[in-house]
């Protein structure tokens, strides 16, 4: 019971990890590459209208807060995990994937730009943050 209740926290600490990491550089983003003059990313509306308007350096920023949000999240979830390290990885690697998928439909954005993110962001981190973790173990 105490290792079930260990990688229940650890998949809740991954998932606090790697939204501060997301939510930190894609709120960092708009500071380093400008929105182009006269566009609102405040609100949802705002953010779907100016798609069309943003340059491949915009989406730099919320690529990288969603694998690196990704990646920290998987590491922090097998490295706290009882057992299971790689599978509660990719749990957190899953969630994400989710919340990508949600935006995609909330906002959309170019189709290389979603490709991208679906494909690599999200799995492949998670993925990467269990390995780097030590996540072997199948106890």
């Amino acid at each position: 019971m105490k290792a079930i209740i260990r990688n229940l926290l650890a998949v809740l600490a991954g998932l606090i990890a790697g939204s501060v990491v997301n939510i930190t550089l894609v709120n960092m983003g708009p500071t380093i590459i400008p929105p182009p003059d006269g566009v609102d990313i405040s609100s949802l509306d705002g953010l779907r209208d100016a798609m069309a308007l943003f340059s491949p350096s915009h989406f730099l920023f919320p690529f990288l807060g969603h694998a690196l949000g990704t990646l920290a999240g998987g590491f922090a979830a097998a490295k706290l995990a009882a057992s299971h390290q790689l599978k509660l990885a990719m749990t957190i690697g899953a969630f994400f994937l989710v919340g990508g998928i949600a935006m995609v439909i909330l906002v959309g954005g170019p189709v290389w730009f979603i490709a991208l993110d679906l494909i690599v962001a999200y799995l492949p981190m998670s993925w990467l943050g269990g390995k780097l973790a030590g996540g072997k173990r199948k106890t």
